[in-house]
């Protein structure tokens, strides 16, 4: 028996095998496994299991996401255009010689993925960072607030958030704006969760100069080369809330005597006829900021205004002195008809935003009616206690064209300041008004058209005059066209047929406030449609038309 060291260790352990006993799929010698798995654990996995080398570390904590989640190589600056349509995108050219309102215009009518995209170089390289989308959407819309309480269109509002929100390289978005209600949606793609804001308008006022440094504010943030940051901007919108208006009290109340007074010289009064006009609504306008004071809705407040000059014109005719009462009664009511609501409501139903001109038309009408209450109170116990009215007093034609003219610029000049308006645009709205009232004159004493035709052809003119200083000036053009509206007002035909009323005479009183409503329906539909007319005269690249509404065709 050989010796054990003549044989090598351990070789009696590696005595040679048969090949059955050797599996096929057994590991090779010299190939050590990661990590041993029990016997009792099932090791069948899928043939579409992904390696465990392609699969990111920060990957193995993450849950399952949904399949609108965001892609982790997805990049929203260089995707490709979320929808094509199968006429291609036409290319848009937006020059800056355009006011911004045109420009933002042009790009709401369109489609989202139609619009032309931003640039990818940031417009404020003033920012050390890009702005919070948050922010940007509560600077839009404290901006679209102060234009809609300040009477503004629902169509212009947009147009001014949509360009405040690309100033700052937010291009899908979509702004919303009815009566009381601002909002915006922001959505950066299509595999990103929105951003929507909200904000409530609860309080509106006329104040035009506000108005037009927001205008100012929204020209500068849409110049091609703005560096205004975010903080910027909102101290300027501080700045513009904290400005006091430009006329005092006193100034507003002289106003409002000026504006009766010229009034009543249009329909035919003279000089004492001007002062008791004026001092019934200075009255007036005394009783309706006490209401004010005092937290009464606007609808008491013109109920209260209407009645002193309706109780000196009683006063004028129990007295029986020789004066045109109508004339008193007439002048006083032309201060507190609703001329910027009622064009405001029906421009926004030109354009196609019905349910904000719905709004602006019930909020005329409840202050029509407020009106109506306060004189038909006064008028009726006039009545009662002896006071002979006499509605046919102020229909005859006045043949004064010299007067009646300086009356309408004198009514233009204080509708301006009770609108508190910049006083740089005071003179432009005067001269407005006058155009309005020469037109009216020429066409309806002259040339015997009727009160409606001539109306219409005045207020239209006015808009396209109103357009042409605004486009001037790169501001808004409710300065220049609501305070020269003022001489076209239906302040006769409105006392006639309350006068019929509170007289047993439905049918006449009826016939005159119709007539009243035909000729603000002609104020309002010749304002816009001047302001359309001066769209055409300005030179206008055909692809950047803004998109008109597809008719119904009666379906």
């Amino acid at each position: 028996m050989p010796p054990s060291h003549d044989r090598p260790p351990g070789a009696e352990d590696h005595k040679p095998t048969s090949d059955e006993a050797r599996s096929a799929f057994a590991q090779p010698k010299g190939v050590h496994a990661a990590a041993q798995v029990s016997e009792d654990e099932s090791q069948t996995t899928s043939e579409f299991a992904i390696p465990e080398g392609l699969i990111p570390p920060q990957a193995h904590a993450e849950r399952e996401s949904s399949a609108f989640s965001r892609p982790p190589t997805y990049n929203p600056r260089t995707a490709h255009p979320a929808f094509t349509p199968p006429v291609g995108i036409p290319q848009v050219r937006l020059t800056k010689e355009l006011p911004w309102q045109d420009r933002m215009r042009t790009m709401l009518r369109m489609p989202v993925a139609e619009r032309p995209a931003l640039d990818p170089k940031p417009r404020h390289e003033a920012d050390e960072a890009t702005p919070a989308v948050p922010r940007v959407l509560d600077l839009t819309l404290r901006i679209g607030e102060l234009l809609l309480a300040g009477g503004e269109g629902a169509e212009d509002v947009e147009a001014a958030m949509f360009a405040v929100c690309r100033s700052y390289g937010l291009d899908r978005c979509e702004p919303t704006v009815t009566f009381t209600l601002l909002s915006i949606s922001h959505q950066p793609s299509l595999v990103d969760d929105p951003v929507t804001s909200s904000r409530t308008v609860r309080r509106r006022g006329t104040d035009y100069t506000r108005l037009a440094a927001v205008f100012q504010l929204v020209d500068d943030l849409s110049e091609e080369d703005s560096q205004i940051s975010l903080e910027e901007a909102y101290r300027r919108l501080a700045e513009i809330r904290r400005n006091r208006h430009p006329f005092p009290g006193w100034a507003l109340t002289a106003a409002n005597g000026l504006l009766a007074g010229a009034a009543s010289i249009m329909v035919g009064g003279g000089l004492l006829v001007f002062v008791l006009a004026a001092i019934g609504a200075m009255l007036g306008d005394r009783l309706a900021w006490l209401c004010a004071g005092r937290g009464l809705p606007e609808f008491y407040q013109f109920t209260v205004a209407a009645m002193p000059p309706a109780a000196l014109g009683v006063a004028v005719t129990l007295l029986q002195v020789p004066l045109d009462t109508s004339a008193v009664i007439t002048g006083g009511l032309f201060a507190l008809l609703p001329g910027r609501a009622l064009v405001a409501g029906v421009q926004d139903g030109l354009t196609g935003y019905y349910i904000t001109a719905a709004a602006r038309l019930l909020e005329v009408l409840y202050f029509f009616v407020g009106i109506v209450v306060g004189v038909l109170f006064i008028l009726y116990f006039g009545v009662r206690v002896g006071a002979q009215l006499n509605p046919d007093q102020a229909l005859g034609v006045v043949d004064r064209p010299g007067w009646q003219i300086v009356a309408s610029m004198l009514v233009s000049l204080a509708f301006a300041v009770l609108l508190q308006q910049e006083r740089s645009t005071v003179l432009m709205v005067t001269l407005n008004g006058g155009v309005a009232g020469l037109v009216y004159g020429a066409m309806h004493y002259t040339g015997h058209l009727s009160t409606v035709a001539s109306t219409a052809v005045a207020a239209g003119l006015v808009g396209l005059f109103g357009q042409l200083f605004s486009r001037y000036r790169f501001a808004s053009a409710l300065p220049y066209v609501t305070a020269a509206i003022g001489p076209l007002l239906p302040g006769s035909a409105t006392y006639f047929g309350l006068l019929g009323f509170a007289q047993n005479n439905a049918m006449a009183g009826l016939v005159s406030l119709t007539k009243a409503a035909a000729l603000a329906m002609a104020i309002a539909i010749g304002v816009n449609l001047g302001a359309e007319v001066s769209r055409l005269l300005i030179r206008v690249p055909a692809a950047a038309n803004r998109r008109a509404a597809k008719r119904t065709r009666g379906f």
